[in-house]
């Protein structure tokens, strides 16, 4: 994710980095081309003249729009539902450790090691999910934070994420057995390992479930069908400024039909995708913090940071 305060005006204007402009200037650059064709041309093709009333582009621009905008609120909705996920998850685990590290009355002298144990295994949780919505191994993280044992049952699993709640939960539940954990405790922290697993599914749920293909193919078709049909109705009208117009009326849909399918998956690598390597290294430093445990250096966002 781009991680970067609003510039003077100027500036914005130039902007490289973040924008979705690198993706399709190619396109761009076709349909200005195209535009200049027609000019030279006069609208005709061979000598043909193409009528296209300019109304009619204000017709289909306005339902052009009117959808471009429902779907930019799907993907955004998306986005955001993910961002949320994330957001609850930090403070989920904050949570759990407290309650760990203050309600798990282990007098036992091994007792704080157990516990850092299961606090490398909630971080080994949220790293594994990242790696699993990015569809990526992270085994490097899972061998710093989980005992050789644990890594050699995740081998060549694919749900890793449920796997290591059942580890905490196979300690829960020896805690409760040994009398560590009462009932109203073993609840609550109970609670919390279903809500690691609501984020789990939530996070699966967008991954697994993009919007429609039906609208994602109809949208595209329509934007550039529209904007290679665009020329033909302003070279009467607007004359040898019709080629810039046809341009920022293109760059204005096709950005737009590029954000909407970048931001319809969050969980990627693209520059304007969420950040989640930050947050779990954000969650790892505070609940290792809150343990008194050492901790990695915290990576802080600049102006050209994409993790």
């Amino acid at each position: 994710m781009i991680v970067r305060q609003r510039t003077n005006w100027l500036k914005m204007l130039f902007i490289w980095r973040g924008s979705v402009l690198k993706k399709i200037i190619v396109q761009l650059a076709v349909i200005l081309l195209f535009s200049l064709a027609i000019y030279f041309f006069k609208g005709k093709i061979f000598d043909y003249k193409v009528h296209l009333n300019p109304t009619i582009f204000t017709l289909i621009g306005l339902a052009l729009a009117i959808f471009m905008g429902f779907c930019n609120t799907a993907s955004y909705d998306r986005f955001w539902e993910g961002r949320k996920l994330w957001g609850l998850l930090v403070i989920e685990t904050r949570s759990f450790t407290r309650q760990m590290l203050s309600m798990v009355n282990d007098p036992s002298p091994g007792a704080r090691e157990e516990k850092e144990k299961i606090i490398k295994m909630v971080s080994a949780f949220c790293w594994s999910l990242n790696y699993q919505l990015r569809e990526k191994s992270g085994t490097e993280h899972l061998a710093r934070l989980l005992s050789p044992e644990q890594v050699e049952q995740l081998r060549d699993k694919k749900f890793i994420p449920s796997i290591i709640l059942g580890f905490i939960a196979d300690w829960l539940n020896e805690q409760q057995r040994k009398g560590h954990i009462d009932t109203i405790v073993m609840t609550s922290m109970n609670h919390h390992l279903n809500q690691f697993s609501n984020i789990l599914g939530g996070c699966e749920r967008i991954h697994n479930t993009p919007l429609p293909f039906a609208y994602s193919i109809l949208l595209h078709r329509t934007v550039y069908l529209y904007c290679f049909w665009l020329p033909f109705g302003l070279v009467d009208t607007v004359g040898w400024m019709m080629p810039l117009i046809v341009l920022l009326i293109s760059y204005t849909f096709i950005a737009l039909d590029a954000i909407i399918q970048e931001i319809q998956e969050p969980f990627g690598e693209e520059e304007n995708d969420l950040a989640l390597n930050n947050m779990c290294r954000t969650i790892e430093y505070s609940i290792f913090e809150q343990a008194g445990m050492p901790q990695g250096e915290l990576k802080e966002a600049d102006s050209y940071f994409v993790d």
